[in-house]
């Protein structure tokens, strides 16, 4: 069964940074790509980030510059590292992959439990 384990959420003020990290456990054969969404009170999700298999990545437009993303293959681990926060950024952040298992015969998309970002202005 796999896992997605979230952590580095926290209380920020503006202009300061924090760093995401999720990790992906239990029968991973494979990791297509993982990232970031966000989702604010009241607002639809949002994807932040997200990096594929062969390197290349992608962010939302409103990143302008301060977020990256990376991922360390061996641990199964995506990074997002924010900077520049503004109050605006303040949301619950959830780490989604797009995995594949048992021996690549199966393809599916994970979701982690979420990681509460609060930037104070």
């Amino acid at each position: 069964q796999v896992q997605l384990v979230e952590s580095g959420g926290g209380l920020v003020q503006s202009g300061g940074s924090l760093r995401l990290s999720c990790a992906a456990s239990g029968g991973v054969f494979a990791i297509n790509g993982m990232g970031w969404y966000r989702q604010a009170p009241g607002k639809e999700r949002e994807r932040v980030a997200i990096i594929f298999s062969d390197g290349s990545t992608k962010y939302a437009d409103f990143v302008m510059g301060r977020f990256a993303i990376t991922i360390d293959k061996f641990e199964n681990t995506v990074y997002l590292q924010m900077n520049s926060l503004e109050s605006e950024d303040t949301a619950v952040y959830y780490c989604y992959a797009d995995i594949s298992i048992g021996l690549g015969y199966w393809r599916d998309d994970y979701w982690g439990q979420g990681t509460q970002v609060t930037v104070s202005s």
